[in-house]
């Protein structure tokens, strides 16, 4: 695993020259625009990149973007991996542990969601404050990479207290409203049910989803700071008359994405 992992970040490093990302970027389904607006940039497609999986879901472009975003330097994965795509969760994290190896510190983390907290509508983007992982398996599962972290890392602060506060601060200097809460995962690719969504609910979910906690695990282990948000797409199973729909998802991330670029923006620029 170790040396898969160096091979492709010699290849990035190779592609990129001098260039080391201060941020790494990982934009959920149909938020993919933030990599067009990097300046300077490069593209690398997944496919090239020794080691790397392919990205299968709607919306995401399978490609690596090197440039910069509001003066840093950004490595923005356009596209994620899902283990709903057949992958491991060592898998679905191995792009993400490239680029810590290639030196960057810090995780923007998106996804598009199912919103069931109370107050909850489509379009909201929520600051993810922490998480909720029921489904057995960790990317940390298995031998450890000592390169990057500890054996027993501890996930208490996974989302950088620091950073939520930015966030927050960023979003009302930018007059963009910001939910909080806690994001659940399900592996998919089914949606929930509704009991699935109810028991979520009691459990202290506002939103769901199918991504985000893996990399947020493994980034956490590695030492990076992290700060995420969630899309709100729809309301989750069970709470919308309509059935569920990858359509809708990409829809309302379109609709999004002049405040959810700003927000992501700013941020970026502030850190």
């Amino acid at each position: 695993m170790t040396s898969d992992l160096k091979q492709s970040a010699e290849y990035i490093k190779r592609q990129a020259k001098a260039f080391t990302p201060q941020a790494v970027l990982i934009l959920g389904s149909g938020l993919g625009f933030l990599a067009d607006e990097c300046k300077n940039s490069i593209s690398i497609p997944y496919g090239d990149i020794p080691g790397f999986p392919a990205s299968t879901a709607p919306g995401h472009a399978g490609k690596l973007v090197l440039g910069q975003l509001e003066g840093k330097n950004v490595a923005v994965m356009q596209g994620r991996f899902h283990y709903y795509e057949g992958y491991s969760l060592n898998t679905v994290v191995f792009g993400l542990r490239v680029l810590r190896m290639c030196g960057a510190e810090t995780l923007f983390v998106t996804n598009a969601s199912g919103g069931l907290g109370d107050g909850f509508k489509p379009g909201d983007i929520m600051l993810i404050e922490d998480h909720i992982k029921f489904f057995d398996e960790s990317p940390l599962r298995g031998e450890n990479i000592p390169e990057l972290g500890t054996r027993f890392p501890d996930m208490s602060y996974a989302y950088t207290p620091e950073l939520r506060e930015l966030a927050q601060e960023t979003a009302a200097k930018l007059n963009i409203p910001l939910q909080k809460g806690t994001y659940m995962f399900f592996p998919g690719p089914q949606y929930e049910t509704p009991a699935e969504i109810r028991a979520a609910k009691i459990l202290g979910a506002d939103a769901v989803g199918m991504s985000t906690v893996p990399e947020v695990i493994a980034a956490a282990h590695a030492g990076m700071q992290v700060l995420g948000f969630s899309l709100v797409c729809n309301m989750a199973a069970g709470m919308q008359k309509h059935p569920l729909s990858e359509q809708e998802v990409l829809e309302s991330a379109q609709a999004a994405r002049e405040p959810f670029s700003r927000l992501i923006r700013g941020c970026l620029g502030a850190i």
